[in-house]
């Protein structure tokens, strides 16, 4: 029966990665697939082999407590909606530990993917995660933010975000967070409908606004930074003040224009060609995210109005062009009695 037992615990037992050496990150990477560790198995752990003898299925608190002993990171989330759970998936097939907060009761949803949820944002802190990544909307974010209680979290802490804007947030926290905390503002550039297939190749921009250059919270920093490395992403480190310059110009401008023929009500016709199949599905793809997210867009990002004002006149533009062409041809019609064939 011994020898049962001991086979029974060895089944049970869980794998982990190894996070002892990291590749280092570079701007702009394509990580080839070969990058990706295997995860291997962390030294003997009696307590969960006696757990696992003794037929008991660790609860989330002791799969958590194990993932940590192994060197993983507990990477906290704060907004647990549509979003954060795409993004906690992410982070739990590296082999992190997610506990997570919300205003919407998630207990039951956690429960079943061994997440550690607490009802409040302090019972998360308390839990001493080592990044607090805010998954919030852009309209929430100053007042979510401004409800954490950032005293009670580690000194090597590292708060992160994952907003489509992003000097704002970074101002944000830089004007709230105690100065010892480290603060990295990203932009994972899908989502849950983008990336339900993978990250592999898809962008993720970051900065590093406040890190230490060395000691636990440059390690957190890195070993956070690689799980989206890991997962295949193609890294791309830039200031968020050149992020909003970029997005101004292709994320808003798409939604832009996506609202605007959604006010047309285009609609699929026998004769579709391939160009209006992609008019129709951009429509789709922008209206089906919320007002809230499109006016977030526009409102804290200090290029969206120029890019609107831009957008106005080329469209000014291609209207003079076209009326000027027939006014010349009528006038000649008209005034000079021209025949025009």
């Amino acid at each position: 029966m011994a020898s049962s037992s001991s086979s029974s615990a060895l089944l049970r037992r869980r794998t982990y990665p190894n996070f002892c050496a990291f590749a280092p990150l570079r701007p702009t990477r394509q990580p080839a697939a070969s990058t990706s560790r295997a995860p291997v198995a962390p030294p003997p752990d009696h307590h969960q082999d006696a757990a696992a003898a003794a037929g008991h299925d660790p609860s989330p608190e002791e799969e958590e407590r194990a993932d940590v002993a192994a060197g993983a990171l507990r990477v906290g989330i704060v907004g647990f909606g549509n979003f954060g759970q795409f993004i906690a998936r992410g982070i739990q097939r590296r082999g992190h530990a997610v506990p997570a907060t919300s205003r919407s009761d998630y207990f039951g949803y956690c429960a079943r993917r061994g997440i550690r949820f607490f009802a409040t944002a302090d019972a998360l802190c308390d839990a001493g995660p080592d990044v607090l990544l805010l998954c919030s909307s852009i309209l929430s974010t100053e007042a979510v933010v401004r409800a954490v209680p950032f005293h009670k979290l580690r000194p090597d802490a590292i708060v992160a975000d994952v907003l489509s804007v992003k000097q704002f947030p970074r101002n944000l926290l830089l004007e709230i967070l105690p100065p010892g905390f480290g603060i990295v503002c990203t932009h994972p550039m899908f989502g849950p409908e983008s990336g339900k297939h993978g990250w592999s190749g898809l962008p993720f921009v970051y900065d590093k606004v406040r890190v230490a250059q060395e000691g636990n919270q440059a390690t957190k920093c890195e070993q956070f930074l690689s799980i989206f490395e890991e997962e295949g992403c193609r890294m791309v480190e830039m200031s968020c003040a050149e992020h909003d310059r970029y997005a101004a110009g292709s994320q808003f401008i798409t939604h832009t224009i996506g609202r605007i023929l959604a006010q047309l009500n285009l609609k699929s016709t026998p004769i579709n060609t391939k160009g209006y199949e992609t008019l129709l599905k951009l429509t789709e793809n922008t209206v089906s995210d919320s007002f809230d997210l499109y006016y977030g867009l526009f409102m804290y990002n200090i290029n969206a109005t120029e890019q609107m004002e831009n957008l106005e006149k080329a469209f000014q533009k291609v209207k003079e062009m076209l009326y000027g062409r027939l006014h010349n041809v009528l006038r000649k019609q008209i005034v000079e009695r021209v025949p025009i064939p």
